[in-house]
């Protein structure tokens, strides 16, 4: 872990207006940011899906377990989260790692859960990894239609929306079939406007996007200045000094929030 902060501390001296990073394990919990009016907001051209608790516990997000060590970790995040977005006022977040495996679709799973369960604000989570999307395997949905379905064929949002039962407040907006142009996509004219309409829509919704490994593919790189600000996720024992700067670096277009490192518990 040292040897991350580390890396992430000089590659950051390099760009001064970088956040201090944000640990999911060590973070210390800090004020909310101040509550906003939020519109009602109704399901009713949205798919609903049922997902059972068993199978949100078996896939770790936190939803589906009591409180305990797992769930205050992103309790932590978010707070810190809400602060930072609040105090620039930024709604747009993206999520990604240096490499694959690194936990960040997780994280950005369960930092959206956890969002949503703050009663002030409303979250919409899109599933920006075009080259692989996975989110809806966490959660048990079916993967189609999704974004690619809105890109390519021109399907409205409303019939690609889903609000997964039993986490209020949150949306989900499924990948959908993998595109070989992912990259080119996702900084279209197109995707661009499709941010700022998510962005722009409701007062109080933070929009988070899951997007590909930075160091495997252009795509992150493509779409960070569409967002306010990207999260980096880095995973202990994997995730090298060099892969975390290269990161950063490629990221100069956008804000870095900070980092999560992931599997540093044994639980």
């Amino acid at each position: 872990m040292e040897r991350i902060k580390q890396a992430l501390e000089r590659a950051r001296a390099e760009r001064a207006s970088q956040p201090v990073p944000i640990s999911s394990e060590q973070a210390s919990p800090v004020p909310t940011a101040p509550p906003v009016d939020v519109e009602q907001v109704t399901y009713s051209q949205t798919r609903h899906i049922e997902v059972s608790r068993p199978m949100l516990r078996e896939k770790r997000v936190v939803i589906g377990f009591d409180p305990c060590k797992f769930t205050d970790a992103y309790k932590i995040l978010r707070t810190q989260v809400l602060q930072r977005l609040s105090e620039n006022h930024w709604n747009v977040l993206a999520i990604t790692s240096p490499g694959a495996g690194e936990g960040k679709t997780l994280t950005a799973l369960n930092l959206a859960a956890s969002l949503a369960m703050e009663v002030d604000y409303t979250v919409l989570l899109v599933d920006a990894n075009l080259r692989h999307p996975s989110l809806h395997e966490h959660l048990g949905l079916p993967g189609e239609p999704g974004l690619s379905d809105y890109l390519v064929e021109d399907t409205p949002l409303t019939e690609l929306l889903v609000h997964p039962k039993g986490i209020d407040h949150l949306t989900i907006l499924p990948g959908g079939r993998a595109l070989l142009n992912s990259a080119e996509m996702l900084n279209s004219p197109k995707m661009s406007k499709l941010v700022d309409e998510l962005k722009n829509r409701y007062a109080g919704r933070i929009v988070i996007f899951d997007l590909p490994p930075v160091l495997s593919a252009a795509d992150a790189m493509a779409f960070a200045p569409y967002v306010d600000a990207t999260l980096l996720v880095v995973e202990e024992g994997k995730t090298t000094k060099k892969e975390v700067e290269n990161a950063v670096d490629m990221l100069s277009s956008t804000n870095i929030l900070g980092t999560v490192l992931n599997k540093s518990g044994k639980d």
